[in-house]
């Protein structure tokens, strides 16, 4: 299975791949001889499935925000990558904006990490914009699906296009962005989260007046009739307001991932980051199995890609992991957990409710109380035909919180559901595997009893 970051990411990825043997060809030699696939070489002489700045940006703060938002370790990555060539397909940085560049110098010089990015009329290329959608799962997980509704979470999305471009026009484009995508976790029709993505922007933006003065750049945007304009009006070079109307605009005129992202890329001028910034916007609606395998499996990198992807998508959910597994020393020895007011099992008839160990009501409210609970357990469950508990040792995270899910909800009518799970010792197993998870992708939970233990 995959998750939200995954799909993001890798459609982000895909697209800038695509974009970058063609990168600054016009629009007319590519209609001429457009992009259908993955080419190899061409503007940056790179082979097939070669990622460029956008991803390697883009990696940069997934990889820091596993520690949580550090303005400064964000900054020190991005140094890292722009001298090092850590976190690109192989080993140098190719391809890198003259504002980019500018702010990671001033950064290097001293200069502190929010004043970096130049905020000038002339620093108001697609830098920032092309990198900002790993904030979206951070402001998620932090705030909530609805974080837009939090002046903070502009706060922090201005934040971090101002490490490299502190313009407001850079900062509005990278909060309309966000605000769609969000939309687009919440919506299943793309037109309407696309028109309320962008609504929920400008209202923020006309509430707080000192952005007054750059809301007029994005009318075109807003206005009713814009995603019926004609090719030929929408322009799609590295300046911001092109790029975020160019991927907008692939993403409403379009059926499917593959032809948003062929779409854009055939654009011409800055292939690579429109095509981004649309495939960003295109796999988190369309998902990760829309993504042609024949492109994926000329990724370069591709499997460190999903997997600090996943290990960013589990890394949320740290905390509540290392509350549950707290309870593992108690399933380990937990056998009589539930006592029936009248013994009248062998007739099949409860009278009265079942009366469970404290210790296991004090795990079943932790477990509601997370953000552990999977909401489409259901469908995700029945899947598997029956066979959950075998399925838990090899369980992937979003198949095991669908099967904790589904365990904990089985005693929704007070049956004495949860006994069997305990005398089978699939609790245990479950918190087992969050656990193993958990060493797998970089953080451990110490096994402490704290204080849980069995009343019989």
């Amino acid at each position: 299975m995959s998750n939200n970051i995954v799909n993001g990411m890798l459609g982000l990825c895909v697209a800038d791949a695509l974009g970058v043997p063609v990168e600054f060809h016009n629009r007319e030699t590519l209609r001429e001889d457009p992009v259908v696939g993955m080419r190899a070489y061409g503007t940056h002489n790179q082979p097939a499935g070669t990622w460029s700045d956008d991803t390697s940006m883009s990696l940069c703060l997934v990889d820091s925000l596993l520690d949580g938002l550090n303005y400064e370790d964000i900054m020190n990555k991005f140094v890292e990558w722009y001298e090092e060539g850590s976190y690109t397909p192989f080993g140098e940085a190719f391809d890198i904006g003259i504002a980019t560049s500018r702010s990671l110098q001033r950064y290097l010089d001293g200069t502190k990490p929010l004043q970096s990015g130049g905020t000038t009329e002339y620093d108001n290329g697609n830098g920032s914009l092309m990198r900002i959608l790993p904030i979206l799962f951070y402001l998620q997980s932090t705030y909530g699906d609805k974080f837009y509704e939090q002046d903070e979470a502009f706060t922090i999305i201005h934040n971090v296009s101002a490490l490299t471009h502190g313009h407001k026009r850079s900062q509005i484009a990278c909060g309309i962005y966000i605000t769609i995508a969000a939309k687009i976790l919440e919506e299943s029709d793309l037109a309407t989260a696309v028109e309320q993505g962008i609504a929920y922007a400008m209202n923020y933006y006309q509430e707080h007046g000192k952005f007054d003065s750059e809301i007029a750049y994005f009318q075109r945007l807003f206005s009713e009739g814009f995603a019926s304009l004609p090719e030929d009006q929408i322009n799609s070079s590295g300046y911001v307001i092109d790029t975020i109307e160019a991927a907008v605009w692939c993403l409403l005129n379009t059926r499917s991932y593959k032809e948003c992202v062929l779409r854009a890329v055939n654009m011409g001028e800055d292939t690579d980051s429109v095509a981004a910034v649309a495939g960003g916007l295109a796999g988190l609606h369309y998902g990760y199995e829309s993504i042609p395998e024949e492109w994926l499996n000329v990724i370069a990198k591709r499997n460190y890609i999903e997997h600090v992807c996943q290990t960013l998508h589990i890394s949320f959910y740290k905390e509540a992991i290392g509350k549950l597994c707290r309870f593992i020393p108690y399933f380990k020895v937990a056998t009589k957990v539930c006592r029936i007011p009248y013994e009248t099992r062998e007739k099949q008839i409860i009278i009265g409710y079942p009366s469970y160990d404290k210790a296991l009501l004090e795990f079943i409210d932790e477990v509601y109380s997370s953000n552990l609970m999977e909401k489409q357990y259901t469908s995700i469950t029945q899947q598997l035909d029956g066979e959950l508990a075998n399925a838990i040792e090899t369980a992937d995270f979003n198949l095991l919180r669908a099967i904790l899910t589904y365990y904990v909800r089985a005693d929704r009518f007070c049956d004495g559901a949860w006994e069997g799970a305990v005398e089978e010792k699939v609790f245990l197993r479950i918190l087992e595997r969050l656990n193993e998870l958990g060493k797998i992708n970089g953080f451990s939970v110490k096994q402490e009893n704290s204080g849980c233990h069995s009343d019989s």
